[in-house]
């Protein structure tokens, strides 16, 4: 199945609040705008919140610029008190911020930094922010991942997540996004047997034009990024639609890989299965229990949904 959508097809958002990683440039940036305009506010958690209130500054809406850097547990933890503490509600996160490093770096925390960035501070985040959505207002969690995902045929390596053993830049980012896909699904799955209100999407914005090719990219991405932008890339903000369908949309669909065709004349957002190794039932359930033990941050297990700080 495969739907028309544009920006001026997202519902009125007055009275919503959004929480959006990475909402200092990219997808990010323009997901903030989008959803602001139509009256949503729109908290923008950034690890550079210098950077952040450059960009705010140009943008309408109620908008508000807060550090959060997800390599760094601590600062997870930092963002998720304050709101706590604030007394405030949500109704949609957006888990987009990303990373692709062409250096194997550790956080503060030990853990390789794309797998930290693009998988272990999301887990962590949606756990310690899930007791603040509404029940009420079509409560959403959207994690951002990538069509690459199906590359990994063989799945995770779960005795070398982190690269300990072996690393490469390529192969740190695919794995993140298999996690990022097996994650959502999982969340969705967990939430259900719950009956919690909230819902979990999936969504990718196929090869997109956005800063994270000029500055994570080694000479080979380059190069790849050179010869495939003029057949496959759209721009930031058509890549970015299937992100807001799934943020805002009735018709999105939790299970589903939503995004874009390869074509890039199609303009559809399209319904795709989740399909190997992404649609690993095993690896979802055990990645959740290995993402646990790596933060701390235990929630929706199989006899609770209570969250366990």
């Amino acid at each position: 199945m495969a739907l028309e959508f544009r920006f001026d097809d997202i519902p009125d958002q007055t009275g919503r609040t959004v929480v959006i990683t990475g909402a200092s440039s990219g997808l990010g940036l323009i997901a903030a705008r989008e959803l602001a305009a139509r009256g949503a506010t729109v908290i923008m958690a950034v690890r550079d919140t210098d950077k952040g209130h450059r960009v705010r500054a140009g943008l309408r809406g109620d908008l508000e610029v807060r550090h959060l850097d997800v390599a760094d547990l601590d600062s997870v933890r930092a963002f998720s008190a304050a709101l706590h503490e604030q007394g405030r509600t949500i109704d949609v996160l957006l888990n987009n911020a990303g990373t692709g490093e062409q250096t194997r770096r550790l956080t503060p925390q030990g853990h390789e930094r794309v797998f930290a960035t693009n998988h272990l501070g999301h887990y962590a985040l949606t756990g310690l922010l899930l007791d603040l959505f509404r029940p009420d207002r079509d409560p959403r969690i959207v994690t951002v991942a990538s069509n690459f995902y199906s590359r990994l045929r063989t799945g995770l390596d779960f005795g070398n997540l982190q690269g300990e053993r072996s690393w490469s830049a390529g192969s740190a980012y695919v794995r993140s996004k298999l996690a990022n896909v097996l994650f959502g699904a999982e969340l969705e799955r967990r939430l259900r047997r719950t009956d919690s209100p909230v819902r979990s999407f999936l969504a990718h914005p196929g090869m997109a034009t956005t800063p994270m090719h000029d500055s994570n990219a080694g000479l080979a991405q380059k190069a790849f990024v050179a010869i495939a932008t003029p057949l496959l890339a759209r721009s930031a903000e058509r890549g970015t639609e299937p992100i807001l369908f799934a943020a805002t949309s009735p018709a999105a669909e939790p299970l589903t890989f939503l995004g874009p065709s390869i074509r890039k004349w199609d303009s559809k957002v399209h319904f795709a299965p989740l399909v190997p190794p992404g649609d690993d039932l095993a690896a979802g359930s055990r990645l959740w229990s290995v993402s646990a033990d790596l933060t701390g941050v235990r929630y929706l297990a199989d006899d609770t949904s209570r969250l366990i700080p």
